[in-house]
């Protein structure tokens, strides 16, 4: 491991613990979003068991592979919720207040500073309730999936949360132009809620857009589909191609971003 990797490596960590003890301070808004969120996790849930009461399976996916496919929603929403929209979402704010300055002075990159400022505590349900629903789908199918299958399925998770992450950043950097993108977050969080469905669901050019453009499906539906054994190495690459189209490009955007700033000391 390189140090420049070790060093950035020390410094998400260290941001990332002072986040935690600082978000746990409030303990009363801690445990009601807690409780927010079990709401949450079960209004999310609900529609599943509901349709597949009505059915035994949805565009070939049983119950077992398509609460995968939830399960793995959880932890998206979880992990996305929790580090990327509130560390990015404050990048919108710094812009307009001219107060990025203070990042962009600190001897870091400050793509990595502006990731890893903030965690959302409370968010710790979600990736709980994902894990719990995972273990618990896993155990309606008939086989256990196999080392090879989780091996895959970990990989596409992390291609996965990969591109959503340089989506998110993509979407960002619109606002060093634009004041307010609070219109486009909003489109974003309301896309992704289609990766509670299996991929094939969808059809056409909103499969395409689910997967190339809004690569939600890298995330839930590709790793639940190597886990249930269904995966080639055509999906493989498709995610890894796609994990690494979205971190050239958002990483490209970001730096070309950063150039037209104007700082709160111009």
């Amino acid at each position: 491991m390189s140090g420049g990797l070790r060093h950035s490596l020390r410094v998400a960590g260290a941001l990332m613990r002072t986040s935690w003890m600082t978000g746990m301070q409030y303990r009363a808004d801690f445990l009601a979003d807690i409780g927010t969120g079990f709401v949450r996790t079960a209004a999310t849930v609900a529609p599943l068991f509901l349709v597949y009461s009505r059915t035994d399976e949805i565009a070939g996916w049983p119950f077992a592979d398509a609460a995968l496919v939830m399960a793995l929603f959880l932890l998206m929403e979880g992990l996305v919720g929790g580090l990327v929209e509130p560390n990015l979402g404050m990048v919108v704010e710094a812009i307009r207040e001219g107060t990025l300055d203070l990042v962009l002075m600190k001897p870091a990159d400050a793509q990595l500073l502006v990731s890893a400022r903030t965690v959302a505590p409370a968010r710790v349900w979600d990736v709980l309730a994902a894990l719990a629903f995972g273990a618990w789908a896993l155990a309606q199918r008939d086989a256990p999936p196999s080392p090879a299958d989780i091996a895959v399925a970990a990989a596409l998770l992390g291609a996965g949360l990969v591109s959503l992450y340089a989506l998110w950043l993509l979407a960002i950097c619109t606002s060093f132009w634009f004041v307010r993108v609070d219109n486009l977050r909003f489109l974003l969080w309301s896309a992704t809620d289609a990766g509670q469905w299996p991929i094939p669901v969808f059809r056409g050019w909103l499969r395409f857009v689910l997967t190339w453009v809004v690569p939600v499906a890298v995330v839930t539906s590709f790793p639940a589909m190597a886990l249930a054994g269904r995966w080639d190495g055509h999906l493989v690459l498709t995610g890894m191609a796609i994990a690494a189209l979205f971190t050239v490009v958002s990483r490209v955007a970001w730096t070309r971003s950063l150039r037209a700033y104007t700082s709160a000391s111009s």
